[in-house]
């Protein structure tokens, strides 16, 4: 088990055990910006999604005695991200609702670190228009294994779709990536 799954058990236990608001809060600190990231894909409005996250984590406190149940946190959060956001769509939009037609913005809410900033503005810009290029699906695989570090098996859990699918998918939107710019 990895020192970081032993955390987040821990702090599992203490919230689900003694009601622990300081555990609470580390779940928060520790999870919001992916959580609010993965919601902005889908709403584009940092409003919304700051109120799904809301959500989130108000489903999340509410449930907390049955946290200890829980063998994957990561996945057991973005599933409720998950949900929240579907009924979102559904209550705002149309009955029906095809993920692979909304469109996501890949880097919306993320941070920088100094090396980052020496990136010219052209390159994000030719970057955001090669990602917008894939499929919704790929998009969502690329950044839910290569920006957000989940598991393979997770994220095909919460794509709904096979490991070996998620492994096209990435090599897929790699190769369309590394094609426009030329990488061999």
């Amino acid at each position: 088990m990895k020192k970081r799954d032993t955390n987040i058990r821990t702090v599992l236990e203490d919230l689900a055990v003694n009601n622990s608001e300081p555990a609470f809060k580390s779940l928060y600190m520790s999870y919001c910006d992916r959580i609010m990231r993965y919601l902005i894909m889908y709403v584009n409005s940092p409003q919304i999604a700051e109120e799904l996250m809301s959500d989130v984590f108000f489903a999340l406190w509410e449930n907390r005695k049955q946290l200890l149940d829980i063998n994957n946190f990561d996945a057991y959060i973005y599933r409720i991200a998950k949900f929240k956001v579907l009924n979102y769509l559904r209550d705002n939009k149309s009955l029906t609702i095809d993920l692979d037609e909304i469109p996501i913005d890949l880097f919306a809410l993320t941070e920088t670190t100094p090396e980052d900033d020496y990136i010219s503005q052209e390159l994000i810009n030719a970057v955001n228009e090669a990602i917008e290029q894939l499929p919704t699906k790929s998009k969502l695989a690329f950044k839910l294994i290569r920006e957000d570090g989940m598991k393979y098996k997770d994220a095909a859990d919460h794509l709904g779709v096979s490991v070996k699918t998620l492994e096209a998918q990435l090599t897929y939107a790699v190769k369309k990536i590394s094609k426009i710019f030329n990488i061999d």
